[in-house]
């Protein structure tokens, strides 16, 4: 039995790996998949696969791009979400923030440097017009954490996933001013350069599983309802969402991975660039 530790975040978007686990079928391969979820999101687990604490990550495309420009030694083997990310943008429902414009110059919660919600922030104001040398940022590490500093006022705005947000909107704790979808594919699958390397064979099957998963994973039967209940959501919501979510088992193309990195630096989220070769292998 093969052990691989895999990091992804809390979220719908991940529950095709619970399913395979919970059905034996990376066991069955003699792969024993240990799942870590990450509330923290896409910047701790860049870190993870730094420091070898996890040698798979479903992680954020931007997020990762700009990690293994800065050094990361991983790789990127698959595309996991084609569709993009839809970022809510977030206030706290008392403030008097009624429009994305009022949050120019205002400060963004980000789970941390290096996160999503830092890295949309900058493609918000750039769709906005703003100068990205203006934003300021609120580190708050978890949605816990956003939702205490928008009520307290330490911060200003939040973006996160739209449909993970939802409940905090209907609740009245946030309200959602407007959406910012990413220009990119939202979530890749990468792996340590090291484990990758000596286990090419294993990664190839844990893909090989996954994919068969997502390809059916709408039609499985009462999924909506599932999905509802595992994250307090409603099931109407959660079928928009589905809708809109275009699972993918494709590589990354050159093509696609040169547009990516060109628009990452066009925002001056990353400094410079990586060869194709460094960030993806195709498996």
């Amino acid at each position: 039995m093969k052990t691989v530790k895999i990091a992804g975040v809390p979220e719908h978007f991940n529950l095709p790996w619970h399913l395979c686990i919970e059905n034996g079928e990376f066991e069955a391969e003699n792969i024993d998949l240990q799942w870590k979820n990450i509330p923290e999101g896409t910047g701790k687990m860049c870190q993870m696969l730094r420091d070898g604490e996890t040698d798979m990550a479903v992680i954020l495309t931007e997020g990762i791009v700009k990690d293994i420009t800065a050094g990361n030694p991983s790789k990127i083997v698959q595309i996991y979400v084609q569709s993009p990310l839809i970022w809510g943008i977030h206030v706290a429902a008392k403030s008097d923030f009624q429009t994305i414009k009022d949050l120019k110059n205002k400060k963004a919660a980000i789970s941390r440097i290096g996160s999503g919600s830092q890295l949309m922030a900058y493609v918000n104001a750039n769709e906005q017009g703003w100068d990205t040398d203006d934003l300021q940022f609120e580190i708050i590490n978890t949605l816990d954490g956003a939702v205490e500093a928008l009520t307290n006022g330490t911060a200003d705005y939040f973006m996160w996933e739209r449909f993970m947000t939802k409940p905090l909107v209907d609740q009245g704790i946030f309200r959602r001013v407007g959406d910012c979808p990413t220009p990119w594919p939202s979530f890749v699958i990468a792996v340590r350069d090291e484990f990758l390397k000596k286990n090419p064979k294993i990664i190839e099957k844990i893909l090989e599983i996954i994919n068969k998963t997502t390809v059916d994973f709408a039609e499985i039967p009462n999924i909506d309802k599932t999905l509802a209940d595992l994250f307090n959501q409603k099931a109407a919501d959660i079928r928009e969402w589905l809708k809109l979510t275009q699972w993918s088992k494709k590589h990354l193309t050159e093509k696609a991975f040169i547009k990516i990195q060109n628009q990452l630096f066009d925002l001056g989220i990353i400094d410079k660039k990586s060869t194709f070769v460094e960030t993806v292998k195709a498996l």
